[in-house]
């Protein structure tokens, strides 16, 4: 008997190696992607999607499109609950850094996104779009380095010096030298470099320029129900410019004013965003299904607003939210992801593996 539970005890680590071995052998692997899109939706938390899932009723949420989903934790490198500023600079660069620093960490090095280098190392085109200030947080942790997440003049300066060629929002008074500290005029810099700069959507919609700047609204872009669909348009502009690069291309998008919504208890706010988020979502998928070598990946910088979903009607597609702050919490937050090597997006995954799972398999091709 005591031999029996000898040659057990040795033979159980074996089996459960093997039977671990099984599954991964069975576990979907494709061709490392040639391109990717990263898309964040800031302040979305489980229940932010799933209000948007439930009011779709007899439409299909695009979320339901993803064939692997997960979670990421959220805190940054000083506090339990992260602002966007850390949140967003986990994302990009893989490190976790403080509240309201953009890819810089506590010692002062600066931490390029997987954007700059997926374009250092690997030859391709990147860009972003977002439903914010091309100078908010999330926008600003894929090309700046700043230690406050509000100094826009450098952080316009840095924009100027980018290397992307789309980058595509709001705010172009913090572009304008009457409106600046240091009279500097970063859209000299841009146009002296070649980009395009557009002031509409039409004017974004019809150029031709493999480099683009668009800045479509003075200040900050309006709610959902006001811009029509900017981000719509805006991501797929992206995606016909940055296609034409033989090495493919990295393009960041964000959803940016869900945060917004939750932050003031807003229902409707946030029921638009959430509507506007699906039509860029389902745009995005059509091209990647249409595409087959692009890598979809979509998560949140962190869930705003502390919202629960104690009620409603699936026949009637609403929710009754309650809200338990008008701030961040530091919950999980959802991922989603589809096409080739999706299934690397699995599981609980922290906020800084994003960049380096995304590196080596871009790395891997």
């Amino acid at each position: 008997m005591k031999k029996v539970i000898v040659i057990l005890f040795f033979l159980l680590p074996i089996v459960a190696t093997a039977q671990r071995a099984k599954h991964s052998f069975n576990t979907p692997v494709s061709e490392p992607p040639r391109n990717v899109i990263f898309i964040v939706g800031d302040g979305m938390g489980t229940a932010q999607v799933y209000t948007s899932i439930v009011a779709q009723r007899t439409a299909r949420s695009a979320f339901l499109r993803f064939p692997f989903t997960g979670f990421s934790r959220t805190y940054s490198y000083n506090r339990y609950t992260t602002d966007s500023g850390a949140g967003g600079s986990a994302l990009m660069t893989g490190h976790k850094v403080e509240n309201r620093h953009i890819a810089k960490g506590p010692d002062g090095t600066d931490y390029n996104s997987f954007l700059i280098n997926a374009k250092r190392f690997f030859g391709k085109a990147a860009g972003f779009v977002v439903t914010s200030s091309v100078l908010d947080a999330t926008p600003a942790s894929t090309y700046a380095h700043v230690t406050d997440r509000k100094l826009f003049d450098s952080i316009s300066l840095q924009m100027a010096q980018c290397p992307f060629e789309v980058m595509i929002g709001g705010d172009l008074n913090h572009f304008l030298p009457e409106n600046r500290k240091d009279g500097l005029s970063p859209i000299d810099t841009l146009r002296a470099r070649g980009y395009d700069m557009v002031y509409t959507i039409m004017d974004m919609t019809s150029s031709r320029s493999p480099r683009i700047c668009g800045l479509l609204t003075p200040d900050n872009p309006p709610k959902a129900m006001d811009r029509g669909r900017m981000l719509t348009l805006s991501a797929l502009k992206a995606i016909e410019t940055l296609n034409r690069c033989d090495n493919g291309f990295v393009l960041m998008i964000e959803g940016s004013q869900i945060d917004w919504a939750c932050h003031n208890n807003d229902s409707l706010y946030l029921a638009a965003e959430m509507a506007d988020f699906e039509d860029m979502l389902n745009a995005v998928l059509d091209f990647a299904e249409r595409d087959g070598q692009t890598l979809v990946v979509v998560t949140a910088d962190h869930e705003t607003g502390g919202l629960t979903l104690n009620s409603g009607s699936i026949e009637e597609g609403t929710s009754r939210p309650t809200w338990s702050t008008g701030g961040h919490t530091g919950v999980m937050v959802p991922v989603f992801a589809y096409g080739p090597c999706a299934n690397h997006f699995s599981g609980v995954m922290q906020n800084t593996d994003f960049y380096n799972k995304l590196m080596l398999l871009m790395g891997s091709r």
